[in-house]
This record gives structure tokens, sequence and C-alpha cells, in this order.
């Protein structure tokens, strides 16, 4: 399938998946879609500027209650295989359509490591971010990603498959609170453009029971 193709198949499953608007909240097992774009750019040969939009659609990927706006810089230079970034992120999100939306203020701090292991691109990315709460009670929150890219490449798109998993750790006394599993493909649209699709199977707690939730989600990555 040629660029051109992959992005109105992209644009218009948005279009579609956000038509509906039902009035309950999720089940166990919901299916769920995230949207998402990013913009970075060098401001000089130490730093970069990045600016994320993402939304996310619930209840069988028919009712919006998710959506984050993200900007930081990060710290490129003190190593190849290390970078610093400085972020900070307001979200916006409701349990269902009958709920109210509430607002988070979070600043984060991430560090990652990146290498090759064995032809495999490995990443490292801890995220350490404090959670200002509209609703809740503030706390601290440290996340862990480890990535790895595969050595192969399909298709005139250079398709690359990638898996990933991320855990959740609340620093007030909850301990581990959320996992997120990931098996995707990233691929060159044309120069600067870079879109990845991904399922990813999430397992977070709720109560005293632990939800599961399938998500199919795109993003498009531009470099400037």
């Amino acid at each position: 399938m040629k660029a051109a193709n992959w992005t109105c198949f992209v644009v218009t499953l948005i279009a579609v998946l956000s038509i509906s608007e039902a009035c309950f909240a999720f089940d166990d097992g919901d299916f769920r879609y995230w949207s998402s774009a990013d913009v970075s750019f060098d401001i000089n040969k130490d730093w970069k500027c990045t600016f994320e939009e993402e939304l996310r659609l619930g209840d069988d990927a028919g009712q919006l209650y998710y959506h984050h706006s993200d900007v930081g810089f990060v710290y490129k230079s003190l190593a190849d295989w290390i970078d610093l970034g400085f972020n900070y992120r307001e979200v916006f999100a409701r349990g269902d359509s009958e709920s109210e939306w509430s607002q988070e203020n979070r600043p984060h701090l991430n560090i990652t490591f990146k290498g090759q292991l064995f032809d495999l691109g490995v990443s490292n990315r801890s995220r350490f971010e404090y959670r200002d709460r509209e609703d809740n009670k503030d706390l601290w929150r440290y996340r862990n990603k480890v990535t790895v890219k595969l050595p192969f490449e399909f298709t005139e798109l250079k398709l690359q498959p990638y898996v990933a998993d991320e855990v959740f750790f609340n620093l007030d006394g909850d301990g581990f609170k959320k996992n997120r599993l990931y098996s995707g493909l990233s691929f060159k649209l044309s120069e600067g453009i870079k879109c990845n699709v991904f399922y990813l199977w999430q397992s977070s707690e709720s109560g005293d029971d632990w939800k599961d939730a399938n998500v199919l989600g795109t993003q498009l990555k531009f470099n400037f």
C-alpha cells in the first residue's frame, strides 16, 4: 500500500470511530482506539523540542474519554546512548459519557537509555511524573517502558516490527497499578514523517479487581 493510501486510511479510521457517543461505563475487556500526533524539531545541537496531542476513544471505540497535550525539551548531548527529557502534560479525562471531565497537570522527567543488543534496537525509558489531580489526591508515579525493535524491514514502506512493555508504580505506597504490553509496526510515510500502528493490551487495578482493555493505536511523528 502506498504512503498516500496509508494516510487516507488513518484519517478515515479516525473519522469513523469518532461518530458515535455511547453512555455506558467501560466493561472489562473493552476495545479502545488511541490516536496521537507528535512534532519534534532541533533547537540546537544539544536540545530538541517536542509537542504531542493524543485522543482516546473507549466503550468499543465509540466514546471520547481522554485527551492530553504535552510539551517537552530533550537534552541529547550527555552521550549517544542516553536522552534526558523535561516535559509538562495537561490531561482531561472522564470515566464515561455521563461523567464530568476532570483536569490533571502532570510534569514529568524522562531518562531514556538506548542501544543495540544482538542486532536488536533496545531502549529503556524511566519516567517520574507528579500527578496534580483535580478530583483526587496528588501523587508521584514511576513508569518504566522497555522497547525492542526487531532487525527486519518489510515491503517498500520498510515496516519494522517491535514489542514493548510498560509498568506503572504509584510511589505513595500503593505500588504496582498498571501494565501495558505493546506489539506494533513502525514505518516511514515520507521524509520527516513516520507512522506507528500498534496493538496494546492494558491491565489496570480498579478497586479490588483488575480490568483489561484491548487498544488499537495509531501515531504520526513529524520531525523537522
